[in-house]
């Protein structure tokens, strides 16, 4: 018996659905994959750049105070060394340098000490 009236999908259309959907999703895992790498490189620069700017506040601090820049150790000493969050130091920080890490990722960084001309930073 032959029903003239059918309404519905055909194997075919459900198919060609499927294959859409999984290039989609393969597509879309491939970018958050990106991103998330991106974010935590983003993360460790940005931890890089905050260990320079408290580098140049502390070189800035000691050399306006009635003491003035002694040495590097000193101002070592009274650098302000934890970032927080999920940024830590799985070796380290000393006036050489220190392995930043950040969720699974680490970065070796070197330490240029101060001098009283010039203010260290770290790479």
């Amino acid at each position: 018996m032959f029903i003239s009236n059918q309404k519905g999908f055909t194997l075919i259309e459900m198919i060609a659905a499927m294959v859409i959907l999984s290039v989609m999703t393969s597509v879309s895992v491939q970018k958050f994959e990106f991103l998330s790498v991106t974010a935590t490189d983003r993360a460790i620069n940005e931890g890089i750049r905050e260990l320079n700017i408290r580098e140049s506040l502390t070189w800035t601090k000691i050399k306006l105070s009635t003491i003035g820049y002694t040495n590097d150790d000193e101002l070592f000493s009274a650098l302000a060394s934890d970032l927080g969050g999920d940024l830590r130091w799985t070796s380290g920080p000393n006036p050489t340098g220190g392995t930043l890490s950040f969720r699974t990722t680490s970065v070796v960084l070197h330490r240029t000490p101060s001098t009283p001309a010039s203010v260290g930073s770290w790479k």
